[in-house]
C-alpha cells in the first residue's frame, strides 16, 4: 500500500508518487491532489488486525484449551501445599479442579533433574510444607466463602476447622465443605456455627472424606436433618465430642444413630432442638453408656424418662447439666438419683427445672457419693431447709454455687456451712436477693476453716453487718470476689481483713464504689506477700494513695485493675518506680486523670508486663504509637 501523508493542506490526505517527475534534478513543485479514504476503509483495517492478532492467539498454546480432565490430571501432580495453592491462584477453573481432588489422588511424580539447582531432599520439602499449612483455620462472618474453604483445603494438614457465620450472599455451601472433605483427610475437629446452606450432603461428604474426626460441633444449621448425623455416625467411628445446638431438623433417629456407632463418645451437648424427644437421648445414653463422661442437654422436650435412664446406665458420666428442663418433675429428679447409676458423677449444674425439690436434691445427695461441685441456678424450690438437709447429706461436696434462687437467706448459708462437709473449699452466691443482713446472729456461729473461695456477687442487701459476719466465720480465704456490693464500705472490708488468718491471693472489688484508699491500704499492708490479683474497677474513691501502698507492699501481685478510678499521674509514676514490683497486666481504663504526663513512666515498666490496658484517657494515640515502640513486647489496649 502506498504511503500516505498529511501535508496539512486543508486536512487533505496526499499520496506521494513512487517516481517523483524531475526536471533538471529538480523534484516538480506541484503535488497532485487525491480524493480522502473513506472512514469504513480504516475501520476494515482495524477489523482485519484484530482478527490477525486473535488467530495469532489461537495459534499459541495454552493449558485454558486443555479439558478439565486433562488439566485435572496435570494439578494432581503439583508437588507440594504451597505449590497447590500457588496454583488454586491461577483462576477460579483451577481453584474448583484442585478442590475436587482428594489427598489420596495426589501423584508424587518424579521431578526432572535440574543440575544447576541445589539439592533438595523430598523429605525437607516435605517437612517445609507441612510447617508453612497451618494445622487450625477458623472462617467467620463475611470471610466464610467457598471460595476460601476450597483455598484453605488445597493447602492440606488441616486438623481443626472452625466456621462462625456466613457471607449474607457466598456463604459456605455443600461445595466448600466437600473441598475440605477431599483435602484435609487428617481433619479432627469441625465446628459450624450459624451456616444456613450447610445439608446433610455436605456432612456426608465430611464423613467419607475425614473419618479420624473426633469433635463435631454444629450450631444454628437448619437444614441438617437426622440423616447427616447416620452418615457422621457411619464414617467417623472414633468421634468423642458432640455439640447439636438450635438444628430444628434434627430428631431422635440421629442422636441414635451415633449411640450405636460412636463407641468412643465421651461428651455430647444437645441443647435447643425441639424436635430431640425421650426416645434420642435414651437411645443415645443406652448406646453409649461405657464411655460418656460428659451429658448437657438444654431446652429439650424430654419428662421423666429420660433422666430414669441417665441414672440407671450413665455409670461413667461425670460432669452432667440440665438447663430448662419444664417438663421433667420432681420424681424424674428423685429416680435419677434412686436408680444408682450415678456412682462417678463429680460435677452436677441445673438450671431452671422445676423438678429439683427438696426431695430431688436430697436424693441427689445421698445416692451420689462421688459428687463435689453443685450449681443451682433459677431453682425457685431452693430453700434454707433444703440448704440444711443436702449438707448432711453431701459428703464430699467441695463447691456450691447458687445464682438467682430468691429463696435463699443468710440463715440458709450459715446452717449449710455449720453442716457442710470438712472438705468443703467454694461457695458462690450470685443475684440472690433473698442475702440481706439479718436482725439477729443465730446463737452458734459456724467456722468453716476449709472454705478457701467465697464470692457474693450483686446482691443488694448484702452489707457491712453481713461482710463482718463472713470474717468470723471464714479465717482461711484466699480468693475473694464482692463484685457489685455497692453497700459495703470500710467498716465491713476491714473486720474481713483481720480475721483473715491466710493470706489473700485473688481479691475482686469491682464496683464496690464505697470503699476508700484506708482499706485498700489495710489490705495490700495485710496480705500484700501472698497477694496475685487485685481488681479495683468502679471504685470511685480510690486514688494515689491506694497505689503507694500496693508498691510498697506488694511483691507477688501479677495482674492490678484500676479501670474507672480515681488515680493519676503520680500514681502511674509510684508504680512504674517500685523495685519489688513485678505487673503483667495492668488496666487504667477509663481513668481520666492518667494523661500524656504518665508516658515517660509507663515506658519505663518492666519487661515483666505482658498487657497494658489505656482506653478512654487522655494520653493520645502519637503517645501510645510512642509506647508501642518502647514496649514492643507488651500487647497494649487503647
Amino acid at each position: 500500500m502506498p504511503p500516505f501523508h498529511d501535508y496539512r493542506d486543508g486536512g487533505v490526505l496526499v499520496q506521494e508518487p513512487a517516481a517523483a517527475a524531475v526536471f533538471g534534478g529538480v523534484r516538480q513543485r506541484k503535488r497532485a491532489r487525491v480524493t480522502a479514504m473513506p472512514p469504513s476503509f480504516f475501520a476494515a483495517a482495524a477489523e482485519e488486525a484484530a482478527a490477525a492478532k486473535k488467530q495469532k492467539l489461537r495459534a499459541a498454546p495454552s493449558l485454558d484449551a486443555l479439558p478439565d480432565e486433562c488439566l485435572f490430571e496435570i494439578l494432581r501432580r503439583v508437588q507440594g501445599a504451597r505449590a497447590r495453592g500457588a496454583s488454586s491462584c491461577v483462576s477460579r477453573r483451577w481453584l474448583a479442579l484442585l478442590g475436587g481432588i482428594r489427598a489420596s489422588e495426589l501423584k508424587r511424580a518424579p521431578a526432572v533433574p535440574d543440575l544447576n539447582q541445589v539439592f533438595v531432599c523430598e523429605d525437607d520439602d516435605d517437612e517445609l510444607d507441612s510447617a508453612s499449612a497451618l494445622p487450625e483455620r477458623s472462617l467467620e462472618g463475611e470471610g466464610a466463602t467457598d471460595v476460601a474453604l476450597t483455598a484453605a483445603a488445597i493447602r492440606g494438614h488441616l486438623e481443626t476447622l472452625t466456621i462462625r457465620g456466613s457471607h449474607p450472599a457466598r456463604g459456605v455451601t455443600d461445595s466448600g465443605l466437600s473441598a475440605a472433605a477431599r483435602g484435609c483427610p487428617s481433619l479432627r475437629s469441625l465446628a459450624l456455627w450459624d451456616v444456613p446452606l450447610i445439608t446433610d450432603a455436605g456432612l456426608a461428604e465430611i464423613a467419607a472424606g475425614c473419618p479420624a474426626l473426633e469433635k463435631l460441633d454444629i450450631t444454628a444449621c437448619p437444614l441438617v436433618t437426622d440423616k447427616g448425623l447416620a452418615a457422621v455416625a457411619q464414617g467417623c467411628p472414633d468421634l468423642k465430642t458432640l455439640t447439636i445446638e438450635a438444628c430444628s431438623g434434627v430428631a431422635n433417629e440421629g442422636l441414635k444413630a451415633i449411640g450405636r456407632c460412636c463407641a468412643k463418645l465421651q461428651a455430647v451437648t444437645v441443647k435447643n432442638c425441639p424436635h430431640v424427644g425421650d426416645q434420642g437421648v435414651s437411645g443415645l445414653i443406652c448406646s453409649a453408656a461405657a464411655s460418656l463422661a460428659k451429658v448437657r442437654l438444654q431446652g429439650l422436650n424430654i419428662t421423666d424418662a429420660s433422666l430414669a435412664v441417665i441414672g440407671y446406665y450413665g455409670k461413667a458420666i461425670t460432669d452432667l447439666t440440665l438447663a430448662r428442663l419444664p417438663t421433667v418433675g420432681e420424681r424424674g429428679f428423685w429416680v435419677m438419683a434412686n436408680a444408682l447409676g450415678l456412682q462417678k458423677l463429680r460435677c452436677m449444674s441445673v438450671t431452671s427445672c422445676p423438678g429439683v425439690t427438696e426431695l430431688a436434691l436430697v436424693s441427689i445427695a445421698k445416692f451420689c457419693p462421688s459428687l463435689k461441685q453443685l450449681y443451682l441456678r433459677k431453682c425457685s424450690q431452693i430453700s434454707d431447709v433444703l440448704l440444711k438437709d443436702f449438707a448432711e447429706s453431701a459428703k464430699v461436696l467441695e463447691s456450691l454455687q447458687i445464682e438467682e434462687c430468691n429463696r435463699v437467706t443468710l440463715v440458709g448459708i450459715l446452717a449449710f456451712l455449720l453442716n457442710c462437709s470438712p472438705k468443703f473449699k467454694a461457695l458462690s452466691l450470685v443475684k440472690c436477693v433473698g442475702i440481706k443482713d439479718i436482725c439477729s446472729a443465730p446463737a452458734q456461729l459456724p467456722v468453716c476453716k476449709s472454705l478457701r473461695s467465697l464470692t457474693i456477687k450483686h446482691c443488694p442487701g448484702f452489707t457491712d453487718a453481713s461482710l463482718a459476719v463472713v470474717g468470723m466465720i471464714c479465717p482461711h480465704l484466699e480468693n475473694l470476689d464482692l463484685s457489685g456490693l455497692g453497700a459495703v464500705t470500710d467498716n465491713g472490708l476491714l473486720p474481713l481483713i483481720r480475721s483473715s488468718e491466710s493470706g489473700l491471693v485473688n481479691v475482686d472489688l469491682n464496683g464496690c464504689e464505697n470503699l476508700t484508699d484506708a482499706a485498700i491500704s489495710a489490705l495490700v499492708k495485710a496480705h500484700g506477700g501472698s497477694l496475685a490479683h487485685l481488681s479495683l474497677e468502679s471504685c470511685s474513691k480510690i486514688t494515689d494513695a491506694s497505689l503507694f501502698a500496693i508498691s510498697e507492699s506488694c511483691s507477688e501481685l501479677a495482674e492490678l485493675d484500676l479501670s474507672n478510678c480515681m488515680v493519676s499521674d503520680y500514681g502511674v509514676a509510684v508504680l512504674a518506680s517500685a523495685a519489688g514490683l513485678k505487673l503483667r497486666i495492668l488496666s487504667l481504663s477509663g481513668c481520666l486523670k492518667v494523661t500524656q504526663k504518665s508516658v515517660p513512666f509507663l515506658g519505663s515498666m518492666p519487661a515483666s508486663l505482658e498487657g497494658l490496658n489505656l482506653q478512654f484517657n487522655f494520653i493520645g494515640n502519637h503517645n501510645i504509637a510512642s509506647l508501642e515502640k518502647q514496649l514492643w513486647w507488651c500487647d497494649i489496649l487503647a
